[in-house]
């Protein structure tokens, strides 16, 4: 073997020296030569195109590979060194970071050269269930005869969130973490921020005091890849790719839905799917299917980037183990109308909606069975809301029959329910329900609310639309549930069973009903009952009571 030193100078021979140098060397060092030839090779080869890489080092089954828009992301980023990549949920992001992050570690560890890498994203969950996981299939699928050395080993080099090689290493940072991004000092540097839409400014600006030093030839030098599918219009990533002033250095790349679905990764059916499900309007089809930026629309009840952050906690909460949450326990019931209707139960522990359960063409009997097990014997403290309009009333009055005590959910009914800051009244209990979700998700409080990833449920939240009518106070009408069954072509069942599950605590203890003395229960258990919701009179949202 040779020692560090005359590797580092048979590095620095022209390639012709170097060849003559190895045909002249003893047995025993020729294998060591050859391999250390091929490294170089493929240094020279690749270290500054990317593309090639992917295309030539890494082991494609038949009729897979490398997608043009790819190519053209992979390919501007030696020279353009900063490269932000925007486009539809589905066209291989992911998998892109993966090879970036490969393709520099195994061509600059070849070089000698130092390096590192930092990958980051919006949230932890996205490098240690996605990222990285991605890292390690790809590394598995590399032609390590093309690259001169042996696979990377599990135990040493490529672990779960880092890999360590000869001169350098890539690690996992959380973006909360601006401090250590910012300490990263190598001759040769590459950030990689994944699900970038929600990154924190703070992150930005650590990322871009790495190009303070950095050459556009030779060492050092400093690179980025930023990749996301689009959120609302603000942020960091969003004035990258409006180009605001002081951002024009970075390269924008808009991937279409037709560039997607032209290279087969993105099915047209699943987007015309998606079109009829969130409706082509919407802030959610323009950012997972078109790659667009759009925020939630300006009559919109509740901004698209609020339910999605409550998605993230409870994903945070999920990966966490799904610790114990202190609160009231509720059970929102949305009974179906028709047969193209869902029931959809709510299941809610304080500031968490559990889960979602759904039945469909289920009669009311069987729903209200459903909610009956629910509550179950023993002194839960769940209680039902229900919706008590249409079928739903029969549910209601056969859970009272049982003496199961129920919270009837009238949308239709007035209400002195007032805005957070008392400044506007309600049409109805419906658009006091719904604006009470908004109030409960608004960032600007403190949102501690967590929602189960569904897309149904983030299309029924954010669907709806609201407008004010004139009086004392003026009051908020939230889009009618037939109008908004109209414009989407199918019922709100999954935002309706969660509103009606936070808009427990604004129903007086009166409404809830049970009989004293049937189905088992006492008195004192439906006082029980009563004592959970806390109270009597009317409840104000936001804490004002």
């Amino acid at each position: 073997m040779l020692t560090r030193d005359a590797e580092a100078a048979y590095r620095q021979m022209p390639r012709a020296d170097r060849l003559r140098l190895a045909r002249g060397a003893p047995a025993e060092l020729r294998p060591h030569l050859a391999g250390l030839e091929r490294r170089l090779q493929a240094q020279e080869r690749y270290m500054y195109r990317p593309a090639a890489w992917a295309r030539e080092v890494l082991d494609w089954p038949e009729g897979q590979g490398v997608t043009p828009y790819q190519g053209d992301v992979l390919d501007a980023l030696p020279p353009r060194r900063r490269v932000a990549v925007r486009g539809p949920h589905g066209l291989g992001k992911t998998g892109t970071a993966a090879w970036v992050v490969l393709w520099f570690a195994t061509t600059r560890d070849a070089a000698g050269v130092d390096w590192k890498v930092l990958t980051t994203a919006s949230a932890w969950r996205h490098l240690s269930v996605y990222l990285w996981p991605e890292i390690h299939k790809w590394a598995r699928r590399i032609r390590w005869d093309v690259l001169g050395r042996e696979p990377f080993s599990e135990l040493s080099e490529l672990l779960s969130l880092n890999l360590k090689l000869v001169h350098g290493a890539a690690s996992a940072v959380a973006s909360s973490k601006a401090e250590l991004i910012e300490g990263a000092h190598a001759d040769s540097l590459l950030y990689l921020v994944d699900e970038a839409k929600v990154v924190p400014d703070a992150t930005w600006d650590a990322i871009e005091g790495a190009f303070s030093g950095g050459r556009m030839d030779g060492l050092p030098e400093a690179f980025a890849l930023a990749i996301s599918t689009p959120g609302p219009t603000s942020g960091r990533f969003y004035d990258i790719h409006r180009r605001a002033p002081g951002l024009e250095d970075w390269y924008t790349r808009h991937v279409t839905l037709a560039e997607a679905v032209a290279a087969g990764r993105i099915s047209p059916d699943w987007a015309q799917q998606r079109a009829r499900q969130w409706g082509e309007d919407s802030a959610l089809y323009a950012n997972r299917v078109l790659g667009e930026f759009r925020a939630a629309d300006e009559d919109g009840v509740i901004p698209l980037a609020w339910v999605e952050a409550a998605v993230e906690r409870w994903l945070a909460w999920d990966a966490d183990g799904r610790p114990p949450v202190e609160g009231r326990r509720v059970l929102g019931v949305d009974v179906a109308r028709s047969g193209g209707d869902a029931t959809v139960l709510a299941h809610r522990h304080g500031h968490l909606i559990v889960e979602l359960v759904v039945h469909e063409r289920e009669d009311t009997m069987q729903t209200t069975a459903r909610v009956q097990a629910a509550v179950g014997d023993e002194d839960t403290g769940l209680v039902p809301v229900v919706d008590s309009m249409g079928v739903g009333g029969g549910v209601v009055d056969r859970l009272r029959e049982l003496g199961v005590p129920v919270l009837p959910y009238t949308g239709a009914a007035r209400t002195k329910v007032r805005t957070r800051d008392g400044e506007w009244g309600f049409t109805n209990v419906r658009s006091a329900a719904y604006w009470r979700m908004r109030e409960l998700l608004d960032p600007a409080f403190g949102a501690e609310l967590m929602l189960p990833p569904d897309d149904l449920l983030l299309s029924d939240l954010t669907a709806p639309t609201w407008d004010v009518t004139t009086g004392v106070p003026p009051r908020i009408q939230v889009e009618r549930k037939e109008d908004l069954v109209a414009r989407l072509g199918r019922s709100p069942d999954r935002g309706d069973s969660v509103a009606m599950a936070f808009w427990a605590e604004s129903l007086a203890a009166s409404t809830v009903h049970s009989p004293a003395h049937t189905a088992g229960r006492s008195s004192a258990a439906a006082s029980r009952y009563g004592r959970t919701i806390g109270g009597g009179g009317t409840a104000r949202t936001g804490g004002r009571r």
